[in-house]
């Protein structure tokens, strides 16, 4: 992953079972699975919760968006969308329905760079629940699973949170959902009173508060990289996007797991990652994913135009192996507060 607590020396991931030696007592850890991948926490806790109660809340609020939007979950509200009727009317859960409101503004905002019925596309090229293992797709393929493909396809009543399905939509939110979990867990936490706390899930975080020793939280960003940087999550979220973590290989092309809905092809620009600050990690999450999308020059005009603060790093051609960095006004001011 590109961002990593910064517990460690830079450079390495964090382990949130192992406290530093400095650490109060108040200062405590937590970690788990889900969504395929794994979730931590560290949080202030003054009052000295049970930590089976804090546990239960932050699995409680990750379970409810598995339940919602995980499309690898047969019995999932998602799932049973993409395999309703067309012309079923579906009335979504409000998690669901604020998920789906952000996929629809950020779709119309950057002409369909990101699009939640990108599923049969992303199906085609191997990733997914749903994925053809047998390598490149053929034209006619591609092209049956574009013609399933749109987000102006779906009608959608954000007022009463419903859905149509209007006939073959195969909804996939993985490029929102994990960041929307993230502040869904945040909110659990909140309702048991803690206020200063990091969470992570699968790379994403979201600090809100401050450590005990009043300090900022902070993170690694590209921690492998010469452009390594620690930002400091004053209330704030941060999200990455990249193609270092799931890609395929087939007949000697290779390529990444983000998908271009306009194209129907995977991305094949020379972005690495794309790493965004946010108030919101749903926000922040959802925007790594155009910004990827759109490419090095689309994504940064496009971040500068809507004051995005966004860091891109992009491989060098001429120069193997190195990343160069590219920032956004607004990520240099958030960087330096």
């Amino acid at each position: 992953m590109g961002i990593s607590f910064s517990t460690w020396r830079a450079g390495g991931y964090a382990n949130a079972a192992v406290p530093r030696r400095a650490d109060p007592a108040t200062l405590q850890q937590l970690g788990g699975q889900t969504m395929g991948t794994t979730w931590s926490l560290r949080f202030d806790n003054p009052r000295m919760l049970p930590l089976e109660q804090v546990r239960e809340a932050v699995e409680a609020a990750l379970a409810r968006v598995v339940a919602q939007m995980s499309h690898w979950e047969p019995a999932s509200d998602i799932s049973r969308f993409n395999r309703a009727p067309a012309g079923s009317r579906h009335v979504l859960p409000k998690e669901f329905t604020e998920v789906m409101a952000c996929a629809f503004h950020w779709a119309r905002a950057s002409a369909g760079a990101i699009d939640p019925t990108v599923g049969p596309l992303v199906a085609c090229w191997g990733f997914g629940p749903d994925a053809d293992p047998s390598g490149l797709p053929a034209p006619e393929v591609l092209a049956a699973a574009r013609a399933r493909t749109g987000w102006q396809r779906l009608e959608f009543d954000e007022a009463c949170g419903a859905l149509l399905q209007t006939g073959g939509i195969a909804l996939d939110l993985s490029g929102i959902a994990k960041g929307f979990a993230v502040d869904h867990g945040i909110e659990a936490l909140r309702g048991l009173g803690l206020t200063d706390l990091l969470l992570e899930i699968g790379g994403e975080l979201r600090g809100i508060g401050r450590r005990p020793d009043s300090q900022p939280w902070q993170v690694l960003i590209d921690g492998e990289s010469p452009a390594a940087q620690r930002i400091a999550l004053a209330d704030m979220a941060i999200a990455t996007s990249g193609d270092r973590w799931h890609r395929r290989e087939h007949e000697g092309r290779r390529w990444s797991h983000t998908i271009d809905p306009r194209s129907g092809e995977p991305v094949a620009h020379a972005l690495a990652s794309v790493t965004v600050l946010h108030a919101q990690c749903m926000q922040a999450d959802a925007l790594a994913t155009v910004l990827t999308v759109l490419g090095p020059d689309d994504g940064v005009s496009f971040a500068e135009q809507h004051d995005v603060a966004a860091l891109f790093v992009s491989h060098d051609d001429a120069s193997p192996g190195l990343r160069t960095p590219r920032a956004t006004r607004a990520w240099l001011a958030q960087a330096s507060a």
